[in-house]
C-alpha cells in the first residue's frame, strides 16, 4: 500500500458515487471507514464500491485459504473484470460493514440481499497484473456444466458441442479454463485440457474400432480376403488417443493440397472422386497405386497400376514411403506418400479415398487436406439406392440386407471414432445431390476464411 486506504478508489470516484447514489451513500461509506471492525490495519485494506451488482452475473469465484474467502478467478468480460476493481487472490474481509467471514453462502446471501450497491473491505493480493496468453480451440466432445460434479460453480460454466470453436481467455488455472464462444456471450469455465484428460482415461469407450474390422476395402475380383492397412504413424494409437481440444487459427481462403474423402465401403466415395475428375480434370488429379503382382497381358504401366516387385514393396514399406498397403490375393496393394506429392506439383488438387486411419499421416501441412466424411443413409434408403442403380445399369452386383447393414454400421463407426478430422460430412442419400453438396463446399473454400490447425500456420 501507499498508505492510503483509498488507493483503489480515488477522490472522483468518491465523488461519482455520491452523485449515483445520493449523500446516503457517501455516508454509508465513511461510516464503514470509521467503523471497521477488523483486526487488519487500515493501510492493509480496500474498499470497493460496486453499484449495480446484481444487475447482471458478478463474474467472480471464490476459494477458503486459510480460514479466508479469497478471490479464486474472475471471469472475462464479466462486471468485475470491467471494473477492474477487484484481482485474484484478494482477501473479501467485509460487505457493507459486515465481517463475512470464510462461509461462501454467507458471502452469497450478503450480496444477493444487497440492494444494487455493493462496499466491499478487502485484503489485496497485490499480485502483478499480466495479460493472459488467448487462444481459438476446437472442440472435440460435448460438454454440459449442469452435469459436472467437479465445476467449482455450476452457474459459471460454459456449454459446448463438439465442433464449435471457443476463444480461450485465460488458462492460469491447472483444472478450469476460461472461454467464451464466436458468436459472443459471456465468459465461462470449461475443463482444461488436463482435467478432461484425467476424466477420460478413467472412462473407458463405447465402441472401438478393430484394427482388423470391415474398415478396409478390397482391391477387386471375385474372391473375398479380409485385409488390413497400416499407416507409417502407427495408427493403432488412434484408437487410444483422447480428443479435448485442439488449437486452431483463422485463415484466409487458401488452396488445399489434397481433398481427402472418408467413408464406408460401399458408400459411393469413388463415384464421387472420380465425377470430380472427370468434371475438373485440370483441377483435380488422383495417385496410381502400386502393386507387386505381374502386370496383365493387356496391361500398361501406369494406366491403372504401377508394377514392382514384391521386395523392393515391402522395403519401401519398412522405409515409411506407403500412405497405406495391404495384400490381397497374395500380391501387396498400396498408395506411396510420392505420388500425392507428384500430383500437387502438378498444380492439381490431389483426391485421396484412403481408409481413416491415414488421416493422423494426411492431416499435416505437409497435404494441406480437405477431408470430407461421405456418410452412409439409413437402411431403407441405401437398399434403395442400389435398386436404382442396377436398374440403372450403373451397377450389376445387388448387395444383400446384410451388406448394406453393415455398411450402415460401419459408416456409424467411422463417424465416431474419426469425426474430430472431418471438416464437413455429407450424406450420400442421392448421387447427384451429394456431388453438388461436394461441390459447394469446395467452392466456399475459395471464398470463406478456414479454421485450421495452429501447426499448418506457426
Amino acid at each position: 500500500m501507499a498508505g492510503s486506504i483509498y488507493n483503489r478508489m480515488s477522490l472522483e470516484e468518491i465523488g461519482s458515487i455520491s452523485s449515483l447514489e445520493g449523500p446516503g451513500a457517501m455516508q454509508s461509506l465513511l461510516d464503514t471507514l470509521s467503523d471497521s471492525t477488523s483486526s487488519t490495519t487500515a493501510n492493509d485494506l480496500d474498499l470497493i464500491f460496486l453499484k449495480g451488482i446484481m444487475e447482471s452475473p458478478v463474474g467472480v469465484t471464490f476459494r477458503v485459504e486459510g480460514g479466508e474467502l479469497v478471490i479464486a478467478r474472475i471471469l472475462h468480460g464479466g462486471m468485475i473484470d470491467q471494473q477492474g476493481l477487484l484481482h485474484v487472490g484478494d482477501i473479501i474481509k467485509e460487505v457493507n460493514g459486515k465481517e463475512v467471514g470464510s462461509d461462501p453462502k454467507v458471502l452469497q446471501n450478503m450480496l444477493k440481499e444487497s440492494s444494487g450497491s455493493v462496499v466491499l473491505k478487502i485484503l489485496p493480493s497485490y499480485q502483478e497484473p499480466h495479460t493472459p496468453r488467448q487462444a481459438f480451440v476446437k472442440c472435440h466432445f460435448d460438454y454440459d456444466p449442469s452435469h459436472d460434479n467437479l465445476i467449482p460453480c455450476k452457474e459459471a460454466g460454459l456449454k459446448f458441442s463438439s465442433g464449435d470453436i471457443l476463444q480461450i481467455f485465460n488458462q492460469e488455472d491447472p483444472n478450469w479454463w476460461q472461454a467464451c464462444h464466436l458468436e459472443g456471450g459471456s465468459a465461462g469455465l470449461i475443463p482444461s485440457q488436463l482435467l478432461e484428460e484425467k476424466r477420460k482415461a478413467f472412462v473407458k469407450r463405447d465402441m472401438e474400432l478393430s484394427s482388423t474390422g470391415p474398415l478396409c476395402a478390397g482391391i477387386g475380383g471375385k474372391k473375398k480376403k479380409k485385409m488390413m492397412y497400416l499407416t507409417t504413424k502407427n495408427a493403432e494409437f488412434d484408437r487410444h488417443e483422447l480428443r479435448i481440444y485442439e488449437e486452431v487459427a483463422k485463415v484466409p481462403p487458401f488452396r488445399r493440397k489434397t481433398l481427402v474423402l472418408i467413408g464406408a465401403q460401399g458408400v459411393g466415395r469413388r463415384s464421387l472422386k472420380n465425377k470430380l475428375l472427370v468434371s475438373d480434370p485440370h483441377r483435380y488429379g488422383t495417385t496410381t497405386p502400386y502393386t507387386s503382382r505381374k502386370p496383365k497381358v493387356d496391361e500398361k504401366e501406369g494406366q491403372m497400376y504401377l508394377f514392382m516387385s514384391r521386395s523392393e514393396m515391402e522395403t519401401d514399406i519398412k522405409c515409411g514411403r506407403f500412405l497405406e498397403h495391404g495384400e490381397y490375393d497374395g500380391n501387396l496393394y498400396g498408395t506411396k506418400i510420392d505420388s500425392i506429392h507428384e500430383v500437387v506439383d502438378s498444380g492439381k488438387i490431389c483426391i485421396l479415398d484412403v481408409n481413416p486411419q491415414a488421416l493422423k499421416v494426411l492431416r499435416t501441412a505437409e497435404f494441406l487436406p480437405y477431408v470430407v466424411f461421405i456418410e452412409a443413409p439409413n437402411f431403407e434408403v441405401l437398399k434403395d439406392m442400389n435398386r436404382s442403380a442396377i436398374e440403372a445399369g450403373v451397377v450389376t452386383k445387388q448387395m444383400t440386407d446384410s451388406e448394406l447393414k453393415r455398411t450402415v454400421d460401419e459408416s456409424e463407426r467411422i463417424q465416431r471414432a474419426y469425426s474430430h478430422y472431418f471438416d464437413v460430412s455429407i450424406v450420400n442419400d442421392n448421387l447427384d445431390g451429394a456431388y453438388r453438396s461436394l461441390r459447394r463446399a469446395l467452392d466456399r473454400l475459395n471464398t470463406d476464411h478456414q479454421w485450421v490447425p495452429v501447426s499448418w500456420v506457426f
